[in-house]
């Protein structure tokens, strides 16, 4: 096998819970986003255009969409004989068969993998992120600095420090001390969840701890690696980043692509955000249709008016129905005369006339009062909502639901209806 200087491990396995429906029947990664694409595909781009062409997806939670979606790594070049990329969901091996039990515990389990390739250098990667970065110029600094570890890390506004790990760095950027999630942080120095290792650092390290509960890179590899005082250093980065971990995050990044100088700039020439494109043919918007300031997919048919939203690819949108500062994914379909305000519509939806989305005042959501927040409506995929209904705001539908399901035709702001064995 052809040795390769640096091999990125893409985490890809999380559940993504704080998204709700949204992740009923799809692993975080795989969520649509921006219209077109999938939270996947910007750290994959990031890989392609770092000049690294070779990538392990370590999936677990729910990646049948997930997997068919990276195929053989088409879009983004991977397609290659020697490296490209790989699944690696977990497998049974002749001794144990064991989940992913922490972010290190996957990596720790595709050691033979990462062997293959006899790397100088590892990059650890999450899947769920939306930023843009030259993983080329971290490997630079990692080599500048002659380190052992390199941590990427961004600076946050002090009062959500707590919130990640964080590091404290001396002079040269070198790391002096971990702190995760701590209360009172003694930094805004937050780590982002990416690092690069040099391989036997990195071996060293996961074979000492591999019988750790739960092994995790921020709870256990990285203070391990502090205490055998190897040379950890901090590499700050200064663009746009996103955790878009709750469905408020989600749906403000969606947003800010919509402004007339996006922050986060899906159009740059020179650093080109791949997906796996659908065959399908243009939009068609009616001579009715009033579009203010959105995004619209391929395929999709407007009928209505849309302002301020991101429409995914063959959408349908009836007459006389208004969509506002909404996300609506691919294959969904929104009949006559309804009103869409401030919702998250996820793939393959079906609402009927006459209904209206985000009516009245906001209440706390009564099963899960923490994710079902900001104002929203959340619609999980396949869902049916029927002609007529009136659904407020910080609710959850999730399934094929029917007026018996909607007392006085209504769903009152913080409800919830799950069908069928779903959950919300």
């Amino acid at each position: 096998m052809i040795k390769k200087e640096m091999i990125a491990m893409l985490l890809a396995g999380g559940q993504g819970s704080r998204l709700g429906v949204l992740t009923e029947k799809v692993a975080k990664p795989a969520v649509s986003f921006g219209g077109k694409y999938r939270i996947i595909d910007f750290p994959l781009s990031n890989c392609i255009n770092s000049g690294i062409d070779t990538v392990g997806v370590l999936t677990q939670y729910q990646p049948l969409l997930l997997n068919t979606h990276i195929g053989i790594g088409i879009p983004w070049d991977l397609d290659k004989n020697e490296g490209g990329v790989t699944v690696l969901p977990p497998y049974e091996k002749s001794t144990n068969s064991e989940w992913y039990t922490g972010t290190a515990n996957a990596i720790y389990q595709n050691m033979d993998y990462m062997a293959q390739y006899n790397p100088d250098y590892v990059l650890i990667l999450s899947g769920d992120h939306i930023y843009k970065m030259d993983y080329e110029v971290m490997l630079d600094f990692h080599k500048a600095n002659k380190a052992d570890v390199t941590i990427a890390t961004m600076p946050v506004p002090l009062e959500e420090a707590s919130r990640f790990g964080i590091v404290v760095t001396d002079e040269t950027n070198r790391i002096t001390q971990f702190e995760e999630k701590p209360e009172k942080p003694s930094s805004n120095l937050a780590s982002m969840g990416i690092y690069i290792f040099s391989w036997p650092i990195l071996k060293e390290a996961l074979l000492a701890k591999k019988d750790q509960n739960n092994l995790d890179f921020g709870m256990h590899v990285l203070p391990y690696c502090h205490e055998k005082k190897q040379r950890l250093f901090a590499y700050e980065y200064n663009g746009y980043w996103k955790d878009v971990g709750t469905l408020g995050s989600y749906w403000e990044a969606n947003m800010e692509l919509i402004d007339i100088i996006p922050e986060f700039n899906l159009y740059e020439e020179f650093w080109k955000i791949y997906t796996k494109g659908d065959i399908i043919p243009p939009q068609y918007i009616s001579q009715e249709a009033v579009i203010g300031k959105s995004l619209i997919g391929e395929g999709s048919e407007i009928h209505g008016e849309v302002q301020n939203s991101v429409i995914g690819p063959n959408v349908y949108i009836g007459p006389g129905t208004v969509v506002k500062d909404s996300v609506i994914m691919r294959n969904t379909s929104i009949g006559r005369n309804a009103t869409v305000d401030k919702s998250i519509v996820a793939e393959s939806v079906k609402i009927g006339n006459n209904v209206t989305l985000g009516a009245g005042e906001e209440a706390e959501n009564v099963a899960k009062p923490k994710v079902y927040s900001f104002g929203l409506v959340t619609i999980g995929e396949h869902s049916v909502i029927p002609d007529g209904v009136t659904i407020g705001k910080n609710t959850a539908i999730s399934g094929e639901t029917t007026m018996d399901d909607y007392p006085g035709g209504t769903l009152q702001s913080g409800g919830v209806i799950a069908k069928d064995g779903e959950s919300a």
